[in-house]
């Protein structure tokens, strides 16, 4: 009998709950929150979606990417961190969607975060309170260079990760984000890093700015989370891989510094 050890059973929850097989998986690892992005990469690259018991995934050998449709949340986003561990990719990119806390920004534009303000609770369980949450410096570089290279607008700055989902509902919350001045927030950022600072996951975000919560009417709603999927999901995805695929065809990893 086969002595049960984190490593054999992280596998097996990898694969139980993506439904692939852990050699199917690529180097290079997009993180999504939405079937929208995987259906276009599937169509994009012709390869089938893979279902599992919780994640649904793409894989693309030719490019060495593999898509990842974790779901919403911090637990989760803690949940796939953890098990992308087990086989070590080269570079991991969530394409996640943000709220955008300045008047002069726009749906549409991107957010570049380079630290998230931990208030999600989940990387509590990872990492200690005073540790901050910083994605790779490696692969936000190559993001804005991705960015730039296409004209492309964008900010960078701090987002606010947490938990509660009808924030926009509490005057004592958005009072905090105010004095803290965080210039977005979301559900997962602040999880993603801390974790895979945690267990060596190199990980960068490139955000969607699809609302602008703190102003009049700025809540997203069914219609116009609909107009952004169709006006900007395909873009989003095209940036990721580009991303992916610089780093590469230059060997990069995503890490910068020494644990």
């Amino acid at each position: 009998m086969q002595k049960i050890t984190r490593e054999r059973i992280g596998k097996q929850l990898l694969e139980r709950y993506t439904g692939s097989r852990i050699n199917q998986f690529q180097p290079y690892i997009l993180l999504t929150n939405f079937r929208k992005y995987l259906d276009l990469f599937a169509k994009m690259t012709k390869q089938p979606i893979i279902s599992g018991s919780v994640m649904s995934v793409c894989h693309d050998k030719k490019n060495k990417i593999s898509v990842i449709n974790c779901g919403v949340g911090s637990p989760t986003a803690a949940l796939v961190v953890e098990l992308l561990s087990f086989f070590n990719p080269q570079a991991t990119l969530i394409l996640g969607m943000c709220g955008g806390l300045r008047e002069s920004y726009k749906i549409g534009e991107y957010f570049n975060p380079v630290a998230a303000i931990r208030e999600e609770g989940t990387s509590l369980a990872y990492m200690p309170e005073r540790c901050p949450a910083l994605s790779s410096f490696v692969i936000q570089r190559y993001i804005c260079e991705e960015l730039e290279r296409n004209q492309i607008k964008y900010h960078s700055g701090v987002v606010h990760t947490t938990n509660i989902r009808f924030w926009e509902f509490k005057e004592d919350f958005k009072r905090k984000l105010l004095e803290e001045k965080a210039q977005a927030i979301d559900m997962e950022c602040a999880t993603l890093f801390a974790v895979g600072f945690a267990y060596k996951v190199a990980i960068g975000a490139l955000m969607l700015i699809t609302d602008l919560p703190l102003g009049v009417r700025g809540i997203k709603t069914k219609k116009s989370a609909e107009d952004i999927f169709e006006q900007h999901a395909s873009r989003h995805l095209q940036i990721g891989i580009n991303v992916l695929k610089n780093m590469r065809q230059k060997g990069q990893k995503g890490f910068g510094y020494q644990f």
